[in-house]
């Protein structure tokens, strides 16, 4: 899925000054196909989040114009949006949105059972990857945040998609358990011919993206 923008600017960020390499106010198209990994970096208030927001559509707040496949998004309705979130695009938000009163395999198979993606032996392998078995039973609620971070990003894997987005899906983990989830991504992406954004806050130089968008 192409994904483009076209002289895009949030409200909250229109009275701002922006670099002239910024994406706000620009031209440029995300190609899956060619683009599987791509990097957003920009400091606190940039718009780090409302851009990974405004490619869910639960943000709307913005001038310009932002295209699926040639198709304006503000065009789309709830079921639209319904079935890109559940078919095409899945996303790590930054605040998580786990379910913190259920286990963290139960928050992992609330997602997976919508699409049946998984079976719970591969889900329970996923698990394994990121030294979290002996955890899937253990209520969120009582998690660190770096094991909050590693269930958000294995419940997001658990669907088909064209694009997963990943906001910040890193600040609370070390870097061999950062590389453990970037090649679980990485390896999931390129299975099913999909691309992820990921956007940090810190400079990421230890992993390989194919484009670099900047804010």
């Amino acid at each position: 899925m192409n994904i483009h923008f076209s002289k895009v600017i949030p409200d909250p960020l229109a009275s701002i000054s922006h670099s002239s390499q910024s994406i706000w106010k620009s031209n440029f198209t995300l190609d899956n196909t060619l683009d599987k990994r791509v990097l957003l970096n920009a400091s606190s208030g940039k718009g780090k989040t409302t851009f990974s927001n405004l490619l869910v559509g639960i943000r709307k707040d913005y001038s310009g114009n932002i295209l699926f496949n040639n198709v304006d998004i503000s065009s789309f309705s709830v079921e639209d949006w319904v079935n890109i979130r559940e078919q095409k695009i899945s996303i790590v938000h930054q605040d998580l949105q786990l379910f913190l009163n259920l286990s963290a395999i139960e928050n992992i198979l609330i997602k997976n059972e919508l699409t049946q993606t998984f079976s719970i032996e591969e889900i329970e392998i996923f698990l394994k990857q990121v030294n979290l078995f002996d955890k899937k039973d253990q209520t969120v609620a009582t998690m660190s945040m770096g094991q909050k971070q590693r269930i958000a990003i294995i419940r997001a894997l658990c669907q088909p998609f064209e694009w997963i987005i990943l906001d910040e899906p890193f600040s609370h983990l070390d870097d061999e358990n950062s590389k453990i989830c970037f090649d679980l991504i990485q390896n999931r992406c390129f299975e099913i011919n999909a691309g992820f954004i990921l956007t940090s806050l810190d400079p990421v130089e230890d992993f390989q993206f194919d484009k670099y968008l900047k804010l």
